[in-house]
């Protein structure tokens, strides 16, 4: 036990990973590419707790030449001379849910920080001024050109990116603060700026036209996360203790470290990419849980959702062009850029053919706490109790009990106060995607049969339910539906038992008015579990 190697959870400083018995998958050999290629202005784009802090920091401590930190990587034999360039470090994550005063006042506490070391000029008032005065000093008493590494940029643009008013006058200060990087390209050796999101050079750096964005490159698409080889290379102990907690085999473990965290990729084509944080915090707890989503859902990113009024079952299985995501978030027309640079959706699939990317949710973990997140939207206070109806509804459908799993689903919906909007069929198709998204099926909506659209197919490892939806009508028209246009046949090779079932919404009484459930094993004797519960 002594020996045990830890797992960095929350470390983002390169110099304390390295002196502690921590694990390190090296990523050097990238970072060496990245800062002698032909551009000295690089912008890289990740979600959250993707390890861009980490990187940040590997940067600063190479460019301040800290050989022995490097020792056993493989930028070791790369690097020939180690040379100690002044260093500029911003950190923006500090500067969130701040108003223009009081973001102008953080940003000239940093440079004040600096100041401190390389002095400043008085007649330099403003912060574009300052920080143009900072790099000519830090050049002039060195020596050497200057690194600027800039980590969360856009920290201080998300919590108001759906505010109209406020976004223009953040993005006016954060635009003047990085407007002198152009002009002082003479005393500046590498400049690297990361963040989620992607805004565009008119709104953020329109001064700063050279910036090379690296984020869909696929010789950097393994410069964040983990990859699987990464994995079995570094964390083989992590993954035979969290097997033995779990009580399976190391490759059963495996497959549930990849159901439920891996699945990125940031270029196609692209290795499978782990979300780091999730990983490293399974294996080190040796159990699986909502880690990513654990450590908070931003706020921005529900508000954007009601902003542009998507739908539970709208998020992912879409095809894009490149422009259509990997766009400036500002400009977006549709949440898509946002989901996909969030992290929420990634790429799935490319056609060459025709340029179009397939987006759809990374994994289990993320589909999951996507739709916890978005519950609310449909139960209001009583988010709580459904959460608990939710677990129970796991239960009855694992034990194949889909009339029980309906009926308590009735009695909970039944207990929810009326609200604004609910009466069209579209609201209830939302509350069930999402309710039995929770509980880890596969669930499509609007499938296409030859004969028509079906309102929802759910598969678990044992059955496939094709469900028809009916507002103020009857169970036996759902289920009649069904029958009359035969939208079984389009699941015929599924190679599953298939179940029929036909629900009535109650919009006066805001729950399940009548359920009607058909084995298609069965069909010849029409073999009805129940309809119609009142």
């Amino acid at each position: 036990m002594e020996g045990r190697r830890l797992y960095p959870i929350g470390i983002q400083t390169f110099s304390k990973l390295r002196e502690g018995n921590y694990v390190y998958v090296d990523k050097t050999e990238l970072v060496y590419r990245m800062t002698h290629g032909a551009s000295g202005y690089i912008f890289l784009s990740r979600p959250r707790r993707f390890g861009k802090s980490l990187l940040t920091s590997t940067l600063h401590s190479y460019f301040e030449g800290r050989k022995d930190l490097f020792e056993g990587l493989a930028i070791k034999c790369l690097e020939k001379e180690w040379t100690s360039y002044p260093v500029l470090h911003f950190d923006m994550s500090t500067a969130k849910h701040m108003d223009k005063e009081r973001l102008l006042s953080e940003l000239e506490r940093k440079l004040y920080g600096y100041e401190q070391i390389y002095g400043r000029d008085e007649s330099a008032i403003y912060t574009n001024q300052r920080l143009e005065s900072l790099i000519q000093r830090a050049y002039a008493q060195t020596g050497q050109k200057v690194v600027v590494l800039i980590d969360e940029y856009d920290a201080p643009l998300l919590d108001v990116v759906h505010e109209e008013k406020e976004l223009p006058k953040l993005c006016d200060v954060m635009r003047n603060f990085y407007s002198p990087l152009k002009a002082c390209d003479p005393y500046l050796r590498f400049v690297f700026l990361t963040g989620i999101t992607k805004f565009s050079q008119l709104s953020i750096f329109s001064e700063l036209n050279n910036i090379k964005n690296i984020s869909m490159l696929p010789e950097y698409a393994s410069l964040c996360g983990i990859t699987e080889e990464e994995m079995r290379e570094h964390m083989g102990e992590g993954i035979g203790r969290l097997a033995d907690n779990l009580g399976v085999s190391p490759e059963g473990a495996l497959g549930a470290l990849k159901s439920n965290y891996d699945g990125y990729h940031f270029t196609w084509p692209s290795p499978d990419i782990y979300n780091p944080f999730s990983l490293l915090n399974a294996l080190a707890d040796s159990k699986l849980n909502s880690y990513w989503f654990g450590s908070g859902t931003p706020t921005y990113l529900i508000e954007m959702l009601n902003k542009y009024h998507v739908k539970p079952q709208q998020i992912g299985a879409r095809k894009f062009l490149a422009e259509s995501f990997d766009a400036p978030t500002e400009r977006m027309v549709d949440i898509t850029p946002l989901l996909y640079q969030s992290g929420y959706i990634t790429i799935k699939d490319y056609s060459s053919l025709t340029n179009l990317y397939t987006l759809d949710i990374p994994n289990k973990e993320v589909r999951m706490g996507l739709m916890k997140s978005l519950l609310p939207n449909y139960l209001h206070q009583y988010t709580a109790d459904g959460l608990t109806t939710v677990a129970l509804l796991f239960e009855a459908i694992a034990g194949e009990r889909i009339d029980d799993a309906l009926r308590l689903l009735q009695t909970f919906l039944s207990t929810i106060p009326q609200c604004d909007n609910t009466d069209y069929e579209g609201h209830y198709q939302s509350l069930l995607y999402t309710i039995f998204s929770l509980l880890g099926m596969y669930v499509d909506v609007e499938v296409r049969t030859p004969k028509g659209r079906v309102d929802m197919v759910m598969r678990t490892l044992t059955t496939l339910y094709v469900v028809e939806l009916k507002l103020n009508k009857t169970a036996d028209i759902a289920l009649e539906q069904i029958n009359l246009r035969n939208y079984p046949e389009r699941f015929a090779l599924c190679g599953l038992p298939i179940v029929k079932v036909g629900i009535n919404f109650d919009s006066e009484r805001h729950t399940l008015g009548g359920i009607g459930l058909l084995n298609k094993e069965l069909e010849g004797t029409f073999c009805e579990m129940y309809r119609a519960m009142k």
